[in-house]
């Protein structure tokens, strides 16, 4: 049976070189106190135009769009390989050794999905002080602290990205955990209408779920506003949830994004070990031809097909 970190134990883990910034989540404010104190990577995933970065970022951010983190439009979810993200990184003139600040919108609950998963990423590329700007740049602009719209051109880096997997389900291990090869939860992270199949992605082959899944809702982790909640908070409702009872989780939903929260939720937040994101998710799951559950009949698919019509 996993359990939750103890509490002195969470704090030894989330303890980060940064002086203001305590775990995986920074306040405004916070960061804005610390901006002054050291040296911060800010990386704002949102686009370049003017709804975007290019509208104001925190001064010295780094436009790193979303995309630069996902897979093809045929199936986002996908990793992108070592060394794509190597050139990227040295690109966006990224450190292993300094703290990175991810920052986005802060627009909805799905909005944070983007920021847990580039967060995913980073980690499993090796970095190891990472924080998500909570609330986002709305957060930020909130509290009423400047946006620049000077656009950052970063001097290139020499990093090299090497894939820790520590964090990533394989199609292997969602397959062994079907067969019951190992004590796994598989959660779905999608609305109810996905996990029974009235809804699909539409890069998906078709609607379902993976077999023996059950769900929990991305914005259960959200109370009123985009803000996700505290330590304290995720661990009494993961335990209220029995989300972790299995020795693995694995959390998986169309395309890895509001996986990603809850698989952020979870591991950094509630502190529960062997939690694990299945990147592809439901969209690659389906297009490979895989076992699938709750998908509709005939009739059913009809059904969803035209029901707008009336």
């Amino acid at each position: 049976m996993k359990t939750l970190a103890t509490s002195s134990a969470l704090a030894l883990l989330a303890a980060p070189a940064f002086a203001a910034i305590d775990g995986p989540l920074v306040s405004a404010a916070d960061l804005q106190a610390e901006l002054g104190q050291g040296e911060v990577q800010l990386l704002d995933i949102r686009a370049e135009g003017e709804d975007g970065y290019g509208g104001g970022h925190i001064e010295g951010a780094v436009n790193a769009p979303y995309g630069l983190f996902r897979g093809p439009s045929d199936n986002p979810g996908q990793l992108v390989p070592a060394e794509e993200l190597t050139a990227t990184f040295q690109r966006l003139g990224l450190e292993q050794d300094k703290p990175v600040v991810v920052t986005y919108q802060g627009a909805s609950e799905t909005d944070f999905g983007a920021a847990a998963r580039v967060y995913w990423t980073l980690k499993s590329s090796g970095f190891e002080e990472i924080a998500i700007l909570n609330g986002g740049i709305n957060a930020w602009d909130a509290e009423g602290f400047a946006l620049s719209t000077e656009a950052v051109s970063p001097e290139a880096s020499d990093i090299t990205v090497s894939w820790d997997d520590s964090w990533t389900a394989s199609v292997e291990d969602v397959q062994t955990a079907i067969d019951g090869g190992s004590d796994t939860l598989l959660l779905d992270a999608r609305p109810e209408s996905f996990w029974n199949g009235q809804q699909s992605h539409p890069a998906a082959a078709k609607p379902g779920t993976l077999p023996q899944s059950q769900y929990f809702v991305h914005s259960s982790w959200f109370s009123g506003g985009p803000a996700i909640i505290d330590a304290a908070a995720a661990r009494s409702l993961a335990e209220e949830n029995d989300l972790s009872s299995a020795e693995n989780l694995i959390s998986f939903c169309n395309t890895g994004h509001w996986a990603a929260t809850n698989w952020f939720a979870l591991s950094e937040l509630a502190g529960i070990d062997n939690v694990k994101l299945y990147p592809e998710s439901m969209v690659g799951w389906s297009n490979a031809g895989y076992d699938m559950a709750n998908v509709p009949g005939p009739l059913s698919t009809l059904w969803n097909q035209i029901k707008d019509v009336f």
